[in-house]
Protein backbone atom coordinates (compact mmCIF):
# COMPACT_ATOMS: atom_id res chain seq x y z
CA UNK A 1 0.00 0.00 0.00
CA UNK A 2 1.46 3.30 -1.01
CA UNK A 3 1.85 5.62 1.77
CA UNK A 4 0.15 8.43 1.36
CA UNK A 5 1.79 11.59 3.10
CA UNK A 6 -0.92 14.91 2.26
CA UNK A 7 -2.96 17.01 4.55
CA UNK A 8 -6.53 15.88 4.23
CA UNK A 9 -9.00 18.42 4.06
CA UNK A 10 -11.56 19.63 6.89
CA UNK A 11 -15.03 18.20 5.99
CA UNK A 12 -17.56 19.57 9.09
CA UNK A 13 -18.10 19.44 12.75
CA UNK A 14 -20.74 18.21 14.54
CA UNK A 15 -22.29 19.80 17.37
CA UNK A 16 -24.66 18.45 19.38
CA UNK A 17 -27.36 21.43 20.49
CA UNK A 18 -30.79 21.93 22.90
CA UNK A 19 -33.44 22.89 20.11
CA UNK A 20 -32.13 22.41 16.23
CA UNK A 21 -34.39 25.73 14.97
CA UNK A 22 -33.04 28.23 17.90
CA UNK A 23 -29.33 26.42 16.50
CA UNK A 24 -30.20 26.76 13.13
CA UNK A 25 -31.17 30.36 13.18
CA UNK A 26 -28.41 31.43 15.27
CA UNK A 27 -25.71 29.67 12.70
CA UNK A 28 -27.33 31.32 9.83
CA UNK A 29 -28.39 34.64 11.07
CA UNK A 30 -25.09 35.50 13.22
CA UNK A 31 -22.70 33.57 11.48
CA UNK A 32 -24.21 33.34 8.24
CA UNK A 33 -23.93 29.94 7.29
CA UNK A 34 -26.54 28.94 4.31
CA UNK A 35 -28.68 25.83 5.25
CA UNK A 36 -27.97 22.23 3.42
CA UNK A 37 -30.92 20.69 4.73
CA UNK A 38 -33.81 22.48 7.43
CA UNK A 39 -33.81 20.86 10.54
CA UNK A 40 -35.08 16.76 9.64
CA UNK A 41 -35.96 13.88 12.22
CA UNK A 42 -34.23 10.63 12.13
CA UNK A 43 -35.86 7.94 13.39
CA UNK A 44 -34.54 4.62 14.72
CA UNK A 45 -35.03 2.22 12.05
CA UNK A 46 -32.32 -0.92 10.69
CA UNK A 47 -34.26 -0.69 7.04
CA UNK A 48 -32.91 2.96 5.79
CA UNK A 49 -29.38 3.50 5.23
CA UNK A 50 -29.13 6.45 7.07
CA UNK A 51 -31.14 4.36 10.11
CA UNK A 52 -29.09 1.65 10.13
CA UNK A 53 -26.02 4.10 10.11
CA UNK A 54 -27.14 5.92 13.23
CA UNK A 55 -27.24 2.80 14.93
CA UNK A 56 -23.92 1.77 14.36
CA UNK A 57 -23.14 5.54 15.59
CA UNK A 58 -25.62 6.18 18.57
CA UNK A 59 -26.35 2.49 19.40
CA UNK A 60 -29.51 1.15 20.19
CA UNK A 61 -30.68 3.75 23.21
CA UNK A 62 -32.59 6.10 21.18
CA UNK A 63 -35.64 6.22 18.89
CA UNK A 64 -35.49 9.60 17.45
CA UNK A 65 -33.62 13.03 16.52
CA UNK A 66 -33.32 16.15 14.96
CA UNK A 67 -30.26 16.77 12.10
CA UNK A 68 -29.57 20.15 9.81
CA UNK A 69 -26.85 20.61 7.79
CA UNK A 70 -25.35 24.01 7.53
CA UNK A 71 -22.03 25.27 5.50
CA UNK A 72 -19.95 27.94 5.88
CA UNK A 73 -18.53 29.99 2.97
CA UNK A 74 -15.80 27.83 2.16
CA UNK A 75 -17.55 24.89 2.14
CA UNK A 76 -17.05 23.70 5.70
CA UNK A 77 -19.87 21.40 6.92
CA UNK A 78 -21.54 22.60 10.61
CA UNK A 79 -24.21 19.43 11.42
CA UNK A 80 -26.12 19.93 14.13
CA UNK A 81 -27.58 17.33 15.85
CA UNK A 82 -30.67 17.62 18.84
CA UNK A 83 -31.49 14.36 21.10
CA UNK A 84 -34.64 14.71 22.72
CA UNK A 85 -33.19 12.74 25.60
CA UNK A 86 -30.05 14.42 26.11
CA UNK A 87 -28.59 16.55 29.02
CA UNK A 88 -29.84 20.05 27.87
CA UNK A 89 -27.31 22.20 29.60
CA UNK A 90 -23.71 23.66 28.21
CA UNK A 91 -20.71 21.24 29.16
CA UNK A 92 -18.74 22.28 31.58
CA UNK A 93 -15.41 24.29 30.12
CA UNK A 94 -12.47 22.32 30.76
CA UNK A 95 -9.72 22.62 28.03
CA UNK A 96 -7.62 20.41 30.36
CA UNK A 97 -9.41 17.52 29.73
CA UNK A 98 -8.86 15.43 26.55
CA UNK A 99 -11.41 16.25 23.60
CA UNK A 100 -12.73 18.97 21.62
CA UNK A 101 -12.56 22.33 22.81
CA UNK A 102 -13.06 24.93 20.38
CA UNK A 103 -13.41 25.26 16.59
CA UNK A 104 -12.51 28.87 15.48
CA UNK A 105 -14.19 31.01 12.44
CA UNK A 106 -12.48 33.87 10.74
CA UNK A 107 -13.92 37.39 10.12
CA UNK A 108 -12.11 40.70 9.38
CA UNK A 109 -14.64 42.62 11.12
CA UNK A 110 -14.09 40.64 14.40
CA UNK A 111 -15.86 43.32 16.56
CA UNK A 112 -18.69 43.07 14.99
CA UNK A 113 -19.11 39.80 14.73
CA UNK A 114 -18.47 39.77 18.55
CA UNK A 115 -21.43 42.12 19.56
CA UNK A 116 -23.69 40.10 17.29
CA UNK A 117 -22.90 36.77 19.08
CA UNK A 118 -23.73 38.58 22.62
CA UNK A 119 -26.57 40.89 21.03
CA UNK A 120 -28.36 37.14 20.09
CA UNK A 121 -27.82 35.64 23.23
CA UNK A 122 -24.50 34.16 23.14
CA UNK A 123 -21.16 35.32 25.58
CA UNK A 124 -17.99 37.09 24.61
CA UNK A 125 -15.65 35.08 27.00
CA UNK A 126 -12.46 37.10 26.77
CA UNK A 127 -11.45 40.89 25.36
CA UNK A 128 -10.63 40.62 21.73
CA UNK A 129 -6.60 40.13 21.82
CA UNK A 130 -4.06 41.22 19.36
CA UNK A 131 -1.58 38.26 18.50
CA UNK A 132 1.63 39.82 17.62
CA UNK A 133 1.04 43.77 18.74
CA UNK A 134 2.69 46.09 16.66
CA UNK A 135 3.49 43.57 14.65
CA UNK A 136 0.51 42.08 13.13
CA UNK A 137 -2.51 43.17 12.95
CA UNK A 138 -4.39 39.96 13.44
CA UNK A 139 -6.58 39.44 16.23
CA UNK A 140 -8.59 36.76 17.94
CA UNK A 141 -11.31 36.36 20.74
CA UNK A 142 -13.16 33.33 22.38
CA UNK A 143 -16.82 33.65 22.81
CA UNK A 144 -19.68 31.24 23.26
CA UNK A 145 -23.10 30.59 21.41
CA UNK A 146 -26.27 30.34 23.12
CA UNK A 147 -26.02 27.26 23.96
CA UNK A 148 -22.85 27.31 25.76
CA UNK A 149 -20.58 26.01 22.23
CA UNK A 150 -17.45 27.22 23.02
CA UNK A 151 -15.19 28.88 19.69
CA UNK A 152 -12.86 31.06 18.33
CA UNK A 153 -13.04 34.03 16.14
CA UNK A 154 -9.40 35.12 14.08
CA UNK A 155 -9.01 38.34 12.00
CA UNK A 156 -7.47 36.37 9.41
CA UNK A 157 -6.38 33.17 7.74
CA UNK A 158 -4.67 30.18 10.48
CA UNK A 159 -1.81 30.22 8.21
CA UNK A 160 -0.91 33.65 8.15
CA UNK A 161 -1.42 34.13 11.62
CA UNK A 162 0.88 31.58 12.67
CA UNK A 163 3.42 31.87 9.74
CA UNK A 164 6.34 34.24 9.81
CA UNK A 165 7.15 36.92 7.55
CA UNK A 166 3.12 36.94 6.31
CA UNK A 167 2.41 40.64 7.24
CA UNK A 168 4.57 43.33 5.48
CA UNK A 169 3.35 47.39 5.94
Amino acid sequence: MENNKYPRSFSHIGITVPDINKAVEFYKEVMGFYVIMPPSEITKEADTAIGQMCIDVFGEDWETFEIAHMSTSDGIGIELFSFPHGVKEAPEFNPFDTGLFHFCVQDPDIEALTDKIVEFGGKQRMPIREYYPGDKPYKMVYVEDPFGIIFEIYTHSYELTYSSGAYQE
